[in-house]
């Protein structure tokens, strides 16, 4: 690994997290990965067939300096996501557990969704009511959300996807920092980039950039 850009020693766990600390707190960081050509997942429509291994070592950093990890349903099913250390908050407007997500310790998962939710009562009965934040009516009021995690202390945000995910946090002016992995390969295809939905124009500016064998890595701040 070599640093291009920003201050810091990547070779080292210590350096790579403090590279990566937050600047401040509350904060909300995404991280993404595509392959050159902008495909943010492969032909199996995962995340997994794009990225490489050093992608992953930073994906774990990332969750250890987190507080929670926010995903959508959609990304939490595809990627088959599995409990951890750090609780995971899916995103929800069906208010619908994932299956491999169900049974888990109290606490680790959580549901944010909307009070029309024709899965309301099943996730309250399948994860606790206090494990499920109901902010918004018909569509998820993320601020809102922020704010009930940044109550409970949770104020370190990491936002894993997906796209359409992302792109509604970026409408509602919430993200503070997006790490982008690209990874050196053309996959052609109709696969997604890494944040979809309505136009929008989020200035950015550059925080740090390490490269490791044609992958890069990047640190982008939000200036606004």
């Amino acid at each position: 690994m070599r640093l291009l850009h920003g201050d810091g020693d990547p070779t080292t766990p210590e350096g790579l997290r403090a590279i990566y600390a937050p600047s401040r707190l509350p904060w909300l960081r995404a991280n993404m990965v595509s392959s050159l050509d902008g495909a943010a997942t492969g032909s199996d429509g995962r995340s997994g067939t794009v990225n490489n291994a050093v992608d992953v070592d930073v994906f774990h950093v990332l969750r250890d300096l987190a507080d929670a990890i926010l995903v959508g349903a959609g990304t939490a099913v595809a990627e088959t996501y599995a409990a951890t250390g750090t609780p995971i908050v899916i995103v929800s407007r069906r208010g619908r557990v994932p299956d491999d997500l169900r049974g888990c310790e109290p606490g680790t998962v959580r549901l944010a969704t909307v009070a029309e939710a024709p899965g309301l009562d099943a996730a309250r009965e399948e994860i606790g009511e206090e494990n499920v934040y109901v902010t918004g009516t018909s569509e998820v009021d993320l601020p809102g959300l922020l704010d009930r995690l940044h109550e409970e202390g949770l104020r370190h945000v990491l936002c894993e996807g997906g796209p359409a995910l992302l792109g509604s946090l970026l409408e509602a002016g919430v993200v503070d920092e997006l790490c982008h992995t690209i990874t050196p390969k053309l996959l052609a295809g109709d696969g997604r980039r890494i944040v979809t939905g309505p136009p929008t124009d989020v200035p950015v500016s550059l925080g740090s950039l390490i490269e490791h064998e044609g992958t890069l890595l990047g640190r982008w701040l939000v200036t606004t």
